[in-house]
């Protein structure tokens, strides 16, 4: 029998994605290294272990000068900073951790990079685990988890024909079973406007608890993702989970174009639960709602507008090591 333990399970540590190409945060690498440098910062100084995944000794050095001396660096070759994406899903089988790894293609082929590929095997021997390669096609934001064998994840995503086009929803059912050990899945709909991914559901709708569904709710007339919340909402509910609503950050935009801006990308750590916030007027009150939902944790909010200018937020940049279940 496979287990995925929930994100709220304890962890040992934490890896983190440091960003470092300037052609993927065009005007933003500074700052988005800068947020990046202060979520992991907050995680490490709150006495759960972190490692920074650095590019290169230049890149080491950057590093050193923006964290905590409490984070630890490493250099490794990688191309994009989202390790939930390229690296280890950490599982349980016959009693003993293993790392879940499964083919990659930079999100359907729009971003194929150097070392991304490799990473996660790279983290996953790193720790220890040994390696279990499945035949298709799979990242790690696509999925969240409640630890009760349910998972949601996105239609848009997961039946996308640039991901595993000789798959039926059947066919990935029974992978998430044999490879994950999910029983159950809640199919929702289309993920956010403007997301790279194809509607990955860690930017969507994340597990709270067992059985307890957080969701996006839109805020202001102009909301571009209203009615995918409202969608997601809905569907969730007819699969029975409970819904908490967190309002959204609303309209998000650079240059004209709509942000797949969230607060459930929210990383949870140990001890923390860190809510990426992007400089608009309802960044407190979404705060203040996710903290609801974690009172065995302190939630703090951290910048990440530059983060996001890069396609995703720090769930996306991040990915745990859980203790043994």
């Amino acid at each position: 029998m496979t287990t995925m333990p929930p994100e709220w399970h304890p962890q040992r540590w934490l890896w983190v994605g440091f960003p470092h190409l300037p052609d993927e945060w065009p005007g933003f690498l500074g700052r988005a290294q800068e947020q990046i440098a202060a979520f992991a910062s907050v995680v490490a100084e709150s006495g759960q272990e972190v490692r920074l995944i650095v590019r290169d000794e230049a890149n080491r050095a950057r590093a050193a000068a923006l964290c905590s001396g409490k984070v630890k660096l490493e250099v490794r070759r990688y191309g994009d900073v989202w390790l939930r994406d390229t690296g280890p899903l950490v599982v349980e089988r016959e009693g003993r951790q293993l790392a879940a790894r499964f083919g990659f293609n930079g999100w359907g082929g729009k971003y194929l990079m150097d070392g991304d590929q490799e990473i996660g095997t790279e983290l996953a021997e790193s720790a220890g685990l040994p390696v279990a390669t499945a035949d298709w096609v799979l990242e790690g934001g696509a999925l969240d988890c409640d630890g009760t064998g349910l998972v949601a994840t996105t239609e848009q995503c997961l039946l996308n024909p640039n991901r595993n086009p000789q798959l039926t929803r059947s066919g990935i059912e029974g992978r998430l079973h044999r490879d994950l050990g999910f029983d159950r899945v809640l199919w929702l709909g289309d993920g956010l406007l403007g997301d790279h991914t194809d509607g990955h559901v860690d930017n969507l709708a994340r597990f709270v608890a067992p059985g307890v569904l957080a969701v996006p709710r839109a805020t202001g007339a102009d909301d571009p993702n209203a009615a995918i919340y409202a969608d997601a909402k809905a569907r969730a509910e007819a699969f029975g989970v409970t819904v908490r609503e967190v309002p959204s950050p609303g309209r998000v935009e650079t240059d004209g174009r709509i942000e797949p801006a969230s607060y459930m990308n929210f990383a949870i750590t140990s001890k923390l639960v860190v809510v990426p916030v992007y400089g608009t007027s309802h960044d407190d009150e979404g705060v203040a709602a996710i903290a609801e939902l974690f009172p065995d944790r302190e939630v703090v909010g951290i910048m990440a507008d530059a983060v996001l200018a890069g396609g995703g937020s720090f769930h996306c940049a991040s990915q745990q090591m859980p203790e043994r279940l």
